[in-house]
């Protein structure tokens, strides 16, 4: 029996659910990534209820989830002192007054606390938005119209930045000379003369660029560890390079931290690397599983917003149940020791794929820090998009999620997410994980020596 039919055996009420919801709800969920177009075939399962590093759906089969809600269910789901953090403050205050309040500062210094460039900060609703006034807020600051973003990269769906993500090379062109690529209908064409497109972990290519045009960059952007095209980690000195060239031209230096915030260590990527941008963007993990971004940055270019120049506005910025949820969630991660511990347990589930993928003679990469990470069915070492789309084997990936998720061991179907571990991941968790993948890998193998 092939997976489809042992899935719909195994899924009937998420079956009839997902039926109900492709009549009024768009490919039948709330967003693009949770549908057949990135992997979920034929259908997702539909969750009853999450807890701590478990979910289980509506058919009664538990997880361990390391899909975690794509990153911000960094303690697990429900977690009991933001949970109650979050309805104390919204019985107590309110939800939304469209003026300050003391729980608003109460958030925004723990941030400023945690993260070591930032000085100070402004909250708002998604990471898309914080991109979008990060790049805004840059060409304001230098006066200049050009970004510098790489391929593979996502930055969030606003026009500005919906580039070259998981780009065509033949639409794109050579890799090191690469043009910018919308990557979806309706964005304007125009927009490609803002953009500088490049290749990722090349500093040639970046040091040639910087040479050529640096005074007329505003702002280069970039995930300090490339988590929107699986696990691709900065070869040594990149981020250094990119902190230099920048800082040499007066080109403000952007981290995208909303995957890497908070993430596998409190101070985020920028603390892991010791390099410091100008502005950050923080998501996901910023309120333990509540939504909120924020932008944050040094005070000499978040200084136009403070002096009123540059306009900064939402309606539900640094609402209520955000800063009961960030300064909640900045608490829990304070802990010490905490990072610590679960570093290594997603170091040994890492490990632990690593060995048993050589036991079975199946060639993986398995790339990450610890709380997330990924495995590549490939003898290649990747270090960028072009290498990934080239030598990831896709088809290997989805035989292994499909054989996972019937296992109970859920993360996301596409060879281009992540595994996230969550600070509350236990080593049973990591055990029950190993135990099925122990299972899986041999049919792999078979299924690899048929062909």
């Amino acid at each position: 029996m092939d997976f489809a039919a042992r899935y719909d055996e195994r899924m009937p009420r998420s079956h009839e659910l997902f039926e109900r919801a492709r009549r009024i709800i768009p490919a039948g969920a709330g967003s693009s990534a949770r549908t057949f177009k990135f992997g979920w075939v034929p259908y997702p399962p539909f969750i009853a209820q999450g807890a701590g590093s478990r979910m289980t759906d509506v058919d009664g089969h538990e997880y361990v989830d390391y899909l975690l809600g794509l990153g911000p269910m960094i303690l697990g789901h429900r977690h009991p002192a933001v949970t109650r953090a979050v309805q104390d403050a919204v019985a107590d205050l309110g939800t939304c007054f469209g003026v300050p309040y003391e729980l608003e500062i109460e958030a925004a210094q723990k941030v400023v606390d945690a993260v070591p460039s930032v000085e100070t900060v402004r909250f708002t609703n998604s990471g898309s938005e914080a991109v979008g006034t990060a790049v805004r807020l840059a060409r304001a600051v230098t006066g200049r119209r050009l970004l510098v973003r790489f391929e593979g990269h996502y930055h969030g769906w606003q026009d500005v930045v919906y580039w070259s993500n998981h780009v065509d090379p033949d639409e794109a062109g050579p890799a090191d000379h690469p043009r910018p690529v919308a990557s979806g209908p309706g964005v304007p064409q125009e927009l490609a003369d803002t953009l500088i497109v490049l290749s990722w972990n090349d500093p040639e290519s970046f040091q040639r660029v910087m040479d050529e045009r640096g005074d007329e960059i505003a702002a280069v952007i970039t995930e300090p560890a490339m988590f929107n095209t699986g696990c691709i980690l900065p070869r040594p000195g990149y981020l250094e390079l990119l902190r230099a060239e920048t800082r040499k031209h007066g080109t403000v230096l952007i981290f995208d931290e909303v995957i890497t915030g908070f993430r596998f260590c409190r101070g985020g990527a920028q603390e892991w690397y010791g390099v410091m941008p100008d502005l950050t963007t923080m998501a996901k993990g910023l309120g333990g599983g509540f939504p909120v971004a924020a932008i944050g940055g040094t005070r000499a270019v978040m200084g136009m917003i403070d002096e009123g120049r540059y306009s900064h506005s939402g309606t539900y910025n640094a609402n209520v149940v955000q800063c009961a949820a960030v300064s909640a969630t900045m608490d829990v991660l304070a802990e010490p020791g905490l990072y610590e511990r679960q570093r290594a347990l997603g170091e040994r589930l890492a490990q632990g794929l690593r060995d048993l993928a050589a036991e079975h003679g199946i060639p993986v990469q398995v790339d990450g820090l610890g709380t997330v990470f990924q495995i590549w069915f490939s003898e290649h070492p990747i270090h960028d998009w072009r290498e990934a789309r080239a030598y990831a084997g896709e088809a290997r990936f989805t035989r292994w999620w499909q054989e996972m998720l019937l296992r109970g061991v859920i993360f996301h179907p596409s060879q281009f997410e992540n595994l996230f571990v969550s600070l509350v991941h236990s080593a049973a968790d990591i055990d029950q994980t190993l135990a099925a993948a122990a299972e899986v890998f041999p049919m792999l193998a078979a299924e690899r020596g048929a062909r």
